[in-house]
């Protein structure tokens, strides 16, 4: 067919003439009247004519999934951190820890920062950023962009405090992987904030530096991520408190570029 269209696909599997294989029949339809993706052709041609030799002649459509209530990403978070704080596979964090750290914030967050891990203040109270570097991201969220705490969530790479707040070793970060996604897919923000270069390597899978990942509107399964500097090197590098603004400046961007086209 012209145009490089893959034009209408074979005759049902052996055993399903067209027009009873129902599948077929309508994707023949839409690729005869060019409404289909052709990059897709092939493949649904393929997946199609498999399902028919297994039996198949009608394909069901999904119901979308009902949206939970805040009680439900509630209690889900709860057991994660139930999970969290019962986990001994990092034993050097474990022997070194005061409490867990999971996260905080609003459940049903549109927005969350991703920070590196606790430090010695967090491990104290078990909460995330709270000491010096959480009150440079408070003033972030209230002055700058103009939000409360209680409207984000925020959370690290890491549940433990790595000693001498060092950047948690790869095997760590691994160990802590599935908590992280388990909270992502609870909370499912439409935006995340990574705090430094151990937040974004790990949540992006990447190994770019924070400076060519900052001023980039990156993707985490479905979700818009904004890269900057964690706000401890901000407190050791205040000059790079201009860039930061400049990457909240983004994010406040996009998230008020989706709020007028709601």
């Amino acid at each position: 067919m012209e145009d490089g269209h893959p034009g209408r696909f074979p005759r049902g599997p052996a055993g399903f003439p067209t027009s009873k294989y129902k599948p077929i029949r309508e994707i023949n339809i839409m690729c005869a009247a060019k409404k289909c993706d052709s990059s897709l052709c092939g493949y649904l041609s393929d997946y199609l004519e498999d399902a028919g030799r297994s039996g198949v002649t009608e394909l069901l459509r999904s119901k979308p999934a009902r949206k939970r209530s805040r009680a439900q990403i509630e209690k889900q978070l709860a057991n994660l951190a139930r999970q969290v704080a019962a986990c001994t596979k990092c034993q050097e964090l474990v022997a070194n820890r005061t409490n867990t750290v999971f996260g905080v914030g609003n459940p049903e967050a549109d927005l969350v920062f991703l920070g590196e891990g606790p430090g010695a203040e967090e491990d104290r109270q078990g909460i995330p950023f709270v000491g010096r570097s959480g009150q440079l991201l408070t003033d972030i969220i209230t002055k700058g962009m103009k939000l409360t705490r209680d409207e984000v969530y925020i959370c690290n790479i890491v549940r433990c405090r790595p000693p001498g707040n060092r950047t948690p070793l790869p095997e760590e970060a691994a160990n802590c992987w599935p908590f992280l996604q388990a909270t992502l897919e609870a909370i499912a923000p439409k935006y995340i904030c990574c705090l430094g270069s151990t937040a974004a390597t790990h949540l992006l899978k990447t190994g770019e530096a924070i400076g060519k990942l900052r001023g980039r509107v990156l993707d985490y399964n479905g979700a818009q991520v904004v890269c900057t500097y964690h706000p401890s090197y901000l407190l050791r590098n205040p000059p790079a408190k201009k860039q930061t603004w400049e990457d909240i400046q983004l994010l406040m961007k996009i998230m008020d570029t989706a709020k007028n086209h709601a």
